[in-house]
């Protein structure tokens, strides 16, 4: 399970990843459980993996969007690969370090036509801790 801290409590999230929206990685309250943060600091850390994403490609929305996919993957991956009593925390605060992404676009020819080319990266990494419950 995916948490993250609002205020004085950790909350459970869901991936809402948007190539549209202005913050386009982002995660939204699924109101399955929720942690008091004074209870949290009996959990004991596990480890702390720092996950980015590339991607290219022709089409603008079509290429963030696979950015925000293969981000979306790796997330999902050590979201399956946690063992009972483990959950995966998102470490980056909005407004502070917040993962955005990142575009450039340059001019190729193909076919003796210019055609745009846009390269998505994300910077800074979306970090995530996993804990482990107490007892």
């Amino acid at each position: 399970m995916i948490f993250r801290r609002y205020g004085i409590a950790y909350h459970s999230v869901e991936l809402n990843f948007d190539s549209r929206a202005l913050n386009e990685i982002g995660f939204r309250r699924d109101q399955l459980e929720s942690i008091p943060a004074d209870d949290f600091a009996a959990y004991a850390k596990v480890g702390t993996r720092e996950l980015v994403a590339e991607a290219q490609g022709s089409v603008q929305d079509e290429t963030e969007t696979a950015l925000l996919g293969r981000l979306a993957e790796q997330i999902v991956a050590l979201d399956r690969g946690l063992s009972a009593g483990e959950l995966l925390v998102v470490d980056n605060e909005q407004g502070n370090d917040w993962p955005k992404t990142r575009q450039k676009t340059s001019n190729v020819v193909v076919e003796l036509e210019n055609r745009l080319h846009f390269q998505y990266t994300m910077a800074p990494a979306l970090r995530v801790t996993v804990w482990r419950r107490p007892g």
